[in-house]
C-alpha cells in the first residue's frame, strides 16, 4: 500500500482538512506504507467475528476507539456516517465530478480551484486509507454529497466509521472463502506493534503525531509467506501475559506527544462505550466489557456477546436505501452513545482477573500451531499475580436482544399463510400414489393429516412450486419423508398432500 496517487498535501487545503478532522491522517499519507501480510494474517487467524476481539492465549484483546484516536488522530465524537446518494445530478458538471481532473494544485489557483482539489483530496483519503477495498482503484460515489460541503464534514464521526469498516473487513476476511483483507490497514499494523513491543521491526524509535507515523517507510521482508505465517502463528502461540501493553497510553514516550485535541473529555468519554458503530449499511459492535483492562480496569467473566449476524450480513448493495430509516434502531444507539459508557474500577495492576483465566483456560482457543513445535504449553499455570489481583467491579450495560440470521425461518414460518392462485395440479397423482400402495386414499390422507408428528425442514422451490419437506411420523410409527406443496390458500396441516413418501435414513 503507498500513497493516494501521488496527490501531494498542500500548505493551502490544510484548512479544509483540519475543518473534517482529517488533517492528523493526511498527514499519515506523506509517508509511504506497506503492510506486513504474513503477520497480519496471523493475526487474522485470531479474530473472532463473534466477539470482535483477537483470541489469544493470556485471553482477549481488540482495537477501540481510543485506539483508532491515538494511531490516526480522527475524532470519535459526532453524527454517524451514513445515509445514501441521492439527486446525483446536483454534484455534477457535465458528464463528471468537476474535481475528477486534478493531480496537482497549480500556483495560481483560485480559491474555488483551491475547494475543488481538496475536495478530492478528501476523496482520495476517505477512499483509501479509511475505507478502501479490494479494487484499491475507484473510488465510492457515496462521499459526493460529503465533501461538497466542506464545512460540515467536521461534525461526523469519522473514527467510529473507520473502525466499523475495519471490524467488517476483518469479519469477513475471517471466513475462509476470502483471501483479501481490505480498510484501514495502516491502523491494524500499528496497532500490533505498538500493542505487542516484541512484534516491533528494530530502527523506528523516533515517531511523532500521530503514532502510526512511527512505522512509515517499515520494509517487510518478502520471503515466503508460507513459512512467515507459520513462524508468527508460533510467535502468537507463545506469548504471555506481559507481552501485551494493557495501557499503552499511560507511557511517558506517548503522553509527550499526543496532540490536545483527541483528550476532549467529549471524545475521551467515548473511549469506553459499549454501543453500536455505523458505516453506511455496516453496523458493527464495539465491545469494550470484553476488554476492560485496556482501560485500565480487571476483567472478569464477560457476558454472553451480542449475536449480529443478520446484521453482518447487510453489505449496501441493491437499491438504494436510507440505511438511518432502514436501521433506526442501531443508528438510534449511536445517538445515545452517552447514555452506554461503561463505569468500572480503574486499578494499578490491570488485567484480567483469575475468574477470567480459570475461564479462559478451559473454554478458549489459545493455541493454533501444532503441539510438536509448542511443547504443549496448556498445562502452564496462571501467573501468580493474577491470583493476587482483586476482581474489580463488574460494569452495568444494556442487553440487547440479539438480531440473528433468521431469513430462511421467517420464510419457513409465512409458508401456508400466502395467498395464492395455484391449483392443486398433483392431486390427482398424490391419490395416484395411495391407490398404488393399495390403502384407503380419504381414510389414510384423512389419518395422516390429524396424527402426524413433523419436524418442519427447510422450504424449497421445484419447477416454480413452493415445496415444504417433513420428516413424519405416520400411523405405523414409522418415520417417513412427506413433500407437501403450496397450491392453494388456508393453513399447511389442511392442505398436506403426499406425493412421496421415502423411508427415512435411505
Amino acid at each position: 500500500m503507498k500513497r493516494q496517487h501521488g496527490m501531494r498535501l498542500d500548505d493551502r487545503i490544510v484548512l479544509y482538512l483540519q475543518m473534517a478532522g482529517l488533517y492528523h491522517l493526511a498527514r499519515l499519507n506523506e509517508s509511504w506504507f506497506r503492510l506486513d501480510k504474513p503477520l497480519v494474517s496471523a493475526f487474522i487467524e485470531r479474530w473472532r467475528p463473534e466477539t470482535h476481539t483477537f483470541h489469544m492465549p493470556f485471553g482477549e484483546c481488540t482495537i477501540t476507539l481510543q485506539d483508532v484516536a491515538y494511531h490516526l488522530g480522527l475524532p470519535i465524537d459526532g453524527q454517524y456516517v451514513s445515509g445514501c446518494l441521492t439527486d446525483f445530478s446536483r454534484f455534477i458538471e457535465g458528464s463528471r465530478p468537476p474535481w475528477e481532473t486534478f493531480s496537482d494544485l497549480s500556483q495560481g489557483a483560485d480559491d474555488e480551484t483551491v475547494r475543488r482539489y481538496a475536495r478530492a483530496y478528501i476523496m482520495m483519503l476517505l477512499s483509501t486509507q479509511l475505507f478502501g477495498d479490494k479494487s484499491g482503484t475507484c473510488l465510492h460515489i457515496r462521499w459526493l454529497p460529503y465533501v461538497a460541503r466542506l464545512e460540515d464534514m467536521g461534525q461526523y464521526s469519522w473514527g467510529s466509521a473507520a473502525l466499523s469498516w475495519l471490524y467488517r473487513c476483518m469479519c469477513r476476511v475471517a471466513n475462509r472463502n476470502v483471501v483479501k483483507l481490505a480498510g484501514p490497514l495502516q491502523l491494524l499494523q500499528s496497532w500490533i506493534f505498538w500493542r505487542f513491543p516484541g512484534f516491533r521491526p528494530d530502527g523506528y524509535d523516533v515517531f511523532h503525531w500521530p503514532l502510526a507515523w512511527r512505522w512509515g517507510g517499515y520494509q517487510p521482508s518478502l520471503s515466503n509467506k508460507g513459512p512467515r505465517v507459520a513462524n508468527w502463528r508460533l510467535r502468537i502461540d507463545l506469548l504471555q501475559l506481559g507481552d501485551f501493553l494493557w495501557m499503552l497510553y499511560s507511557l511517558a514516550e506517548v503522553v509527550q506527544v499526543v496532540h490536545p485535541e483527541i483528550l476532549d473529555p467529549r471524545h475521551m468519554t467515548l473511549w469506553r462505550a459499549t454501543t453500536a458503530l455505523i458505516y453506511f449499511a455496516v453496523i458493527e459492535w464495539h465491545p469494550v466489557d470484553r476488554v476492560l483492562p485496556q482501560f485500565g480496569g480487571v476483567q472478569g467473566r464477560p457476558r454472553a456477546t451480542l449475536n449480529i449476524d443478520f446484521l453482518m450480513s447487510k453489505d449496501g448493495r441493491g437499491r438504494d436505501r436510507w440505511f438511518p430509516l432502514s436501521l433506526q434502531s442501531w443508528h438510534m444507539h449511536w445517538s445515545d452513545r452517552a447514555q452506554h459508557v461503561l463505569q468500572f474500577d480503574i486499578v494499578p495492576d490491570p488485567g484480567p482477573s483469575h475468574e477470567y483465566l480459570d475461564w479462559w483456560y478451559q473454554h478458549g482457543r489459545r493455541f493454533l500451531s501444532p503441539e510438536l513445535l509448542l511443547g504443549d504449553p496448556r498445562r502452564a499455570a496462571i501467573p501468580a499475580q493474577v491470583i493476587e489481583r482483586v476482581p474489580g467491579r463488574r460494569p452495568e450495560m444494556d442487553q440487547l436482544p440479539d438480531v440473528l440470521e433468521n431469513r430462511r425461518v421467517a420464510r419457513r414460518q409465512c409458508v401456508g399463510t400466502r395467498s395464492s392462485q395455484r391449483e392443486w395440479i398433483w392431486l390427482e397423482e398424490a391419490i395416484d400414489v395411495m391407490e398404488r400402495r393399495g390403502g384407503d386414499v380419504g381414510g389414510e390422507l384423512g389419518g395422516l393429516v390429524d396424527e402426524v408428528e413433523s419436524e418442519v425442514v427447510p422450504e424449497v422451490v421445484v419447477g416454480g412450486t413452493r415445496v415444504q419437506e417433513e420428516v413424519v411420523t405416520g400411523m405405523t410409527g414409522d418415520p417417513m419423508m412427506v413433500i407437501a406443496v403450496e397450491m392453494g390458500s388456508g393453513t399447511l396441516g389442511a392442505q398436506v398432500v403426499i406425493v412421496e413418501e421415502v423411508a427415512v435414513g435411505e
